[in-house]
């Protein structure tokens, strides 16, 4: 490993808002172009399954401090499985909802983002949740539902190699997959967002973390995918949005 090279790629990990004032960069924001949409619509949706509203009644603990304690990265699940609505407390808890601005100017989520421009989608590989039949879905949260994009006899095969080998992926009763559409935050940020982005995934899935420990499940992050293959199972282009995290969540 030569690390002259693998320091020159750690200015992703350092702030370039003075670098960006000093060359006079012009955002695409300043330039008056059309601002891209906050919510990806659904595309191809075989089934839409509406979920309940989310509220305490799914919590195991609502201690708040053991929740802090307890949390760890769990890769042994049980064969139990995960309720419609503890799935959608999940849902909720990492991408639901809390207000969009007029004219769809800005939305804000249950989790933080630079400058409320959210560039994550959720897409669920469903293995084990009561009532849904298995397959690979897309939270659809303006009206907080999960539309089916397809079912696949080779699920959990195809969702080994997309986890680079990592079969407990398998074992969980959904796996959280993450998208990206960086122009969301590009559009107002330019190279920035790139930073920004990669500290709210951070944000997200920790919320996922303490979710899931509230709900007496467990998750473990991964960040070693298949990048091409994640892309091209979950019919993304691969540039414009492509998979950015995932973490499979099974009840412990």
């Amino acid at each position: 490993m030569d690390m002259e090279d693998v320091k020159k790629d750690r200015i992703g990990l350092k702030g370039k808002f003075s670098w960006l004032e000093k060359s006079n960069v012009e955002t695409d924001q300043m330039k008056g172009l059309l601002r891209p949409a906050i919510i990806k619509e659904a595309q191809n949706i075989s089934v839409r399954i509406p979920l309940p509203k989310p509220n305490g009644e799914v919590l195991f603990s609502n201690n708040f401090y053991q929740i802090i304690e307890d949390r760890k990265s769990r890769r042994n699940f049980s064969s139990n499985s995960i309720s419609i609505p503890e799935l959608s407390f999940l849902l909720w808890s990492t991408q639901g909802i809390k207000e969009i601005g007029p004219n769809e100017t800005f939305i804000r989520k249950m989790v933080p983002s630079g400058g409320a421009r959210h560039t994550f989608e959720t897409y669920l590989s469903i293995l084990n949740v009561d009532g849904i039949e298995p397959g690979i879905y897309q939270y659809l949260p303006r009206n907080h539902e999960i539309g089916l994009l397809f079912q696949d006899p080779d699920l959990k095969q195809n969702m080994i190699q997309v986890a680079k080998g990592q079969e407990f992926v398998t074992k969980s009763a959904v796996t959280f997959i993450w998208s990206c559409i960086p122009y969301r935050g590009e559009w107002r940020y330019h190279w920035e967002s790139h930073k920004l982005i990669l500290l709210d995934a951070g944000h997200l899935c920790q919320n996922l973390y303490l979710s899931a420990e509230a709900i007496q499940a467990g998750t473990c992050a991964i960040g070693a995918y298949d990048q091409d293959f994640a892309d091209k199972y979950l019919h993304l282009d691969g540039e414009e949005e492509f998979v950015i995290y995932m973490a499979p969540v099974g009840k412990i």
